[in-house]
């Protein structure tokens, strides 16, 4: 096993039930490390540490499962490869043990809400499903449970479908594609082809839930699109609420869910549950009272006037612009910055020009941020969080809301995006 996080700790149980011998590599710090390695030594692994983990010696080993946040090309990994020996994911790895349907969920936004969606919706209908994945719990958990599923709803990343050989969901869904991730990948048409490898494996008896906005081919599954900004798909958005092939199915109001972003996220789901057989107004009675995950478009508070709103999950381009895009309603001053991830941010100068009214820079590329922006918004840099919701709420005036959509990843400045948006919510809560 290749890394000793959650997807390594739990494939080395699966490889254990099937009777293999395990021993876990991980190159990271291995003082950091020890905790882990003592969980997986008292089940009876081997795991080797630090640089010793580049020492493989690799022809030992049969298989290799890479977790999917090591790359098939890092020397921990290559040296595996290199060797001759079969290198795959852990959701590969796992994919032969399922005894259950697979609700496979990629696309650059909105993953982890649609298959929380799912999941809820599915559960609400008299299904045992769950939502796993990148999502939080790996496949292999999920197949050595002693629980008992009908459907996984399963998040994806491209991370993931990088390393697959026969991995096959029977409902494919794909929310949305934009820029993102170009420091891993060569250019943006290397991301999108290992996002399409979500469908490589589907047959006739398979379908795939599409985003009616963007174009497909070579899809072997039968298909349904959903599309809040096209009326052509065959679910589509009003303005107000979700509508199938024109039939009226949920009004937004009857969520606790904002902005048309949500409502394609319920829409794929809608379709997924359709799918599987479910009465429009059961599905809808199930999901009435589901609430959107922390840190995406999540309001923190109602301060004097103002509305802070945190959607430090907002790590790319197109999440930033959607984000944007359905709060258009209110005056916005904006807080965005961090990481330089090699995105575009220039192309969004005219979008970010027109929805918000000020911009907070933070981060890396704040300056460079300043730069790309300052000829459509005034735009003001901070050194921190804190500092960052000062400025912005002396600059809303009272009015209208502070949005944090940093538009990259928070990697220069804090632990993750959960860590940036409590950060967020502190300095907000400093303010009441």
């Amino acid at each position: 096993m290749l890394g000793c996080g959650r997807s390594g700790t739990a494939a080395a149980k699966l490889a254990a039930r099937e009777g293999a011998r395990v021993t876990v590599f991980d190159s990271g710090d291995a003082q950091a490390l020890r905790p882990a390695a003592a969980v997986l030594e008292a089940e009876g692994h081997a795991v080797v540490l630090g640089d010793d983990a580049l020492r493989a010696a690799v022809g030992d080993f049969d298989l290799a499962v890479i977790s999917p946040g090591i790359a098939l090309d890092w020397e921990l990994a290559a040296q595996f490869s290199g060797g001759g020996v079969r290198v795959i994911g852990e959701m590969e790895f796992a994919f032969p043990f399922c005894d259950f349907d697979i609700i496979g969920v990629t696309g650059t936004n909105g993953k982890t809400t649609t298959v929380e969606i799912i999941e809820t919706m599915l559960g609400g209908c008299g299904e045992r499903a769950v939502a796993a994945g990148n999502y939080g719990r790996p496949l292999s958990d999920v197949v050595c449970s002693s629980e008992t599923f009908s459907a996984v709803a399963l998040e994806i990343s491209s991370f993931q479908l990088e390393s697959i050989e026969a991995f096959r969901p029977d409902v494919a869904v794909w929310t949305n594609f934009a820029p993102d991730h170009l420091d891993r990948y060569a250019d943006i048409n290397d991301y999108r082809a290992a996002k399409l490898r979500l469908f490589e494996n589907q047959g006739a008896g398979d379908w795939a839930v599409l985003n009616g906005r963007e174009e497909f081919g070579g899809i072997a599954a039968k298909t349904t699109t959903f599309s809040a900004f096209s009326s052509d798909a065959d679910y589509t958005f009003d303005g107000t609420g979700i509508l199938h092939r024109g039939e009226p199915l949920m009004p937004m109001a009857d969520t606790a869910l904002r902005g048309a972003h949500n409502a394609e996220n319920l829409m794929a789901a809608f379709a997924v549950a359709e799918i599987r057989g479910h009465e429009p107004a059961a599905v809808a009675a199930a999901v009435r009272g589901y609430r959107a995950p922390a840190h995406r478009c999540e309001l923190v508070a109602m301060l004097d006037g103002i509305e802070y709103i945190n959607d430090s999950k907002a790590t790319n381009l197109h999440a930033l612009e959607s984000a944007l895009r359905s709060l258009a309603d209110s005056e916005i001053v904006l807080i965005a910055g961090g990481k330089d991830k090699g995105l575009p941010f220039a192309d969004l100068a005219a979008c970010v020009g027109e929805h918000a009214t000020a911009a907070v820079l933070i981060g890396e590329i704040r300056d460079s941020l300043a730069a790309a922006w300052g000829g459509n918004l005034p735009c003001h840099t901070a050194g921190d969080m804190a500092e960052a919701v000062s400025i912005a709420t002396r600059i809303a005036g009272g009015k209208g809301l502070v949005l944090l959509a940093p538009g990259t990843s928070s990697f220069d400045m804090f632990s993750g995006y959960e860590a940036r948006g409590k950060a967020f919510r502190e300095a907000v809560n400093q303010l009441i």
